[in-house]
């Protein structure tokens, strides 16, 4: 049998920002054909399911992938981390039936929430197996799993909705999307990975796709992943506080007009993601080496881009805001043109925070991630509570620019914590 050859790492950053610019061009997509074959009502209610889903799995996947992907020891089975992830997941669906049952919102709005948890739930399962394709270098099935995801999401969620007219169908039709490309996909791409590799010699080989239920093992494998469970969901929350509020103080109509101008600022964030993720290695590099200039030098040229992308964007909003609006979605997104600046300002902000971010992950030093996350959190909190009653969604957009100035401040703050550290 031929043995498995992982890709360079040229052309696994191409793979992977093309896999991810497809997939979320698909899922604004999604927010495009509800707009424009529904209301703003079904955007939010839609928004809705993925805000009360999302903390909850963030939290329950314990971000394994990460964790999977960096076990250059094989520490743990592939069938372990499938294990945790398949119990993980159970217990996250178990947490958000609970929530809409006990929520008080109309039954259509907690059926979907519902049905948008059971769709996290393939994803999820998905997700484990993206652990694994990009443990072994691999990144071409990732992209092609999300391209494929994307574009079926998209077809499958618009016939529902353009068949019926209800978004509960859409839903189900995203379901049917993701569970398609799990079962024909992803596990294949998953057991043809195992076959084709030497990893998990410890295990017959019969054996090695299977969950493997030794509770020993599942504990300590939970015990080291919690951090970034508790960090992820934290930064799930911090996005989507204003998005309760928004709910519980203007309603639904609000929410999807919000949520539909804020996955504007994607396209920015494709930009970053694309840039962090290729100049980590070199950071970390710098950092070790202890070649601070070099490390400074790159991490202000980083945050040079992130302020020119968000000026881009910023300037958009301004000259086009209105025609962009009115273009992708109807005209009565348009009125709140002045709503999508603010946006691009918060956006900006974030952009510069994501760079100081990376800059954070180059030391490795995890330690010092959860308190400055839960302050985070905490702001955005305190911020949408006394903005979004009195200010709106205007007040909403002020609550993320406070909370993204502080993703750039608590960066800043640790960077000089771990210098000083060093010294002493």
């Amino acid at each position: 049998m031929a043995q498995l050859t992982p890709l360079t790492l040229k052309y696994n950053f191409s793979w992977t920002f093309i896999g991810n610019a497809v997939y979320a061009g698909c899922q604004w997509g999604m927010l495009v054909v509800m707009a424009k074959l529904g209301s703003p009502e079904m955007v939010g209610q839609f928004t809705l399911g993925l805000a009360v889903t999302a903390p909850v799995m963030m939290f329950t996947n314990l971000q394994l992938r990460a964790v999977q992907a960096t076990d250059a020891k094989q520490q743990y089975l592939f069938s372990d981390y499938l294990g945790l992830r398949l119990l993980g997941t159970t217990i996250a669906l178990v947490v958000i039936a609970t929530i809409a049952l006990i929520s008080g919102y109309q039954w259509q709005t907690s059926l979907i929430i519902l049905l948008v948890g059971l769709a996290k739930a393939f994803e999820s399962i998905s997700d484990v197996y993206y652990g694994l394709i990009q443990q072994h270098e691999r990144m071409d099935r990732i992209a092609m799993s999300l391209m494929i995801k994307g574009s079926l999401s998209l077809l499958f969620l618009g016939m529902g909705v353009y068949i019926s007219g209800n978004l509960v169908w859409g839903v189900v039709g995203l379901i049917l999307a993701w569970a398609f490309v799990l079962i024909g996909y992803d596990i294949p791409s998953g057991v043809w990975l195992l076959k084709t590799s030497v990893e998990d010699s410890q295990s017959p080989s019969h054996n090695r796709w299977r969950p493997r239920w030794h509770l020993k093992t599942l504990a300590k494998l939970s015990w080291l992943s919690l951090p970034l469970g508790l960090v992820m969901m934290l930064i799930s929350l911090n996005d989507n506080i204003p998005r309760y509020l928004i709910k519980s103080y203007l309603g639904e109509r609000s929410l999807g007009i919000f949520a539909s101008m804020a996955y504007l600022m994607v396209a920015g964030n494709m930009v970053v993601l694309a840039l962090g993720q290729s100049a980590s290695p070199r950071l970390a590099k710098y950092y070790a080496q202890e070649n601070s200039q070099a490390f400074r030098t790159l991490l202000i040229k980083l945050v040079a881009v992130g302020a020119f992308l968000g000026g881009i964007a910023i300037l958009v909003a301004l000259l086009a805001g209105r025609e962009i609006l009115t273009l992708f979605y109807k005209p009565e997104y348009a009125e709140h043109s002045d709503i999508l600046i603010w946006l691009m300002l918060a956006a900006a902000i974030g952009y510069i925070g994501s760079f100081l971010g990376y800059g954070i992950t180059a030391t490795r030093a995890f330690s010092y991630f959860l308190l400055p996350y839960l302050m985070m959190t905490g702001i955005t909190a305190i911020a949408s509570v006394l903005l979004i009653p009195t200010y709106g969604l205007i007040g909403a957009t002020w609550a993320l620019c406070a909370a993204n100035v502080a993703t750039c401040i608590m960066p800043i703050g640790i960077l000089v914590l771990i210098h000083k550290g060093k010294q002493s």
